[in-house]
C-alpha cells in the first residue's frame, strides 16, 4: 500500500467508527431489501432482472439480519424493515411458478409463514 492509500484507509475507518450501529444495520438491510425486490421482479425491467434463486439468498440474508438486529435497533427502525421483508417474501411467492410450502419460503425459518 502506498502512503496515500494507507491514509485513505485510516480515514475511512475513522469515518465508519463515527456512524451509529443502527445506521449501519439499517443501511445493510435496505441494500439487501432493494436487491431482493429487483430479483423478485419488482423493477422497471422484470423480464431481464428477475432471478428467484438470487432473490431467495438475499431474502434469507435479510430475514436473518432483521431478526438478529431488531432487538438492537429498536422497534421504530425494525418495523419498516419487517414490512419490507414481508413484501419481498410475498412478491417471491407470487413470482414463483412452483410455490414453496408454507413456512419453507425464503426467510420463513426466521419470520414464520407469510401466507
Amino acid at each position: 500500500m502506498t502512503e496515500h492509500n494507507t491514509s485513505d484507509a485510516q480515514q475511512a475507518a475513522r469515518d465508519i467508527a463515527e456512524v451509529p450501529a443502527v445506521e449501519i444495520i439499517t443501511a445493510a438491510a435496505v441494500n439487501l431489501l432493494s436487491a431482493a425486490a429487483i430479483k423478485c421482479g419488482l423493477s422497471d425491467d422484470p423480464e431481464n432482472e428477475t432471478d428467484l434463486d438470487e432473490a431467495r439468498k438475499l431474502i434469507n440474508a435479510l430475514a436473518g439480519l432483521i431478526t438478529a438486529g431488531a432487538p438492537e435497533i429498536s422497534d421504530s427502525h425494525a418495523r419498516p424493515l419487517r414490512d419490507g421483508l414481508r413484501s419481498v417474501q410475498l412478491a417471491f411467492r407470487e413470482a414463483s411458478v412452483i410455490p414453496d410450502a408454507p413456512g419453507k419460503g425464503p426467510g420463513e425459518k426466521y419470520t414464520g409463514s407469510v401466507i
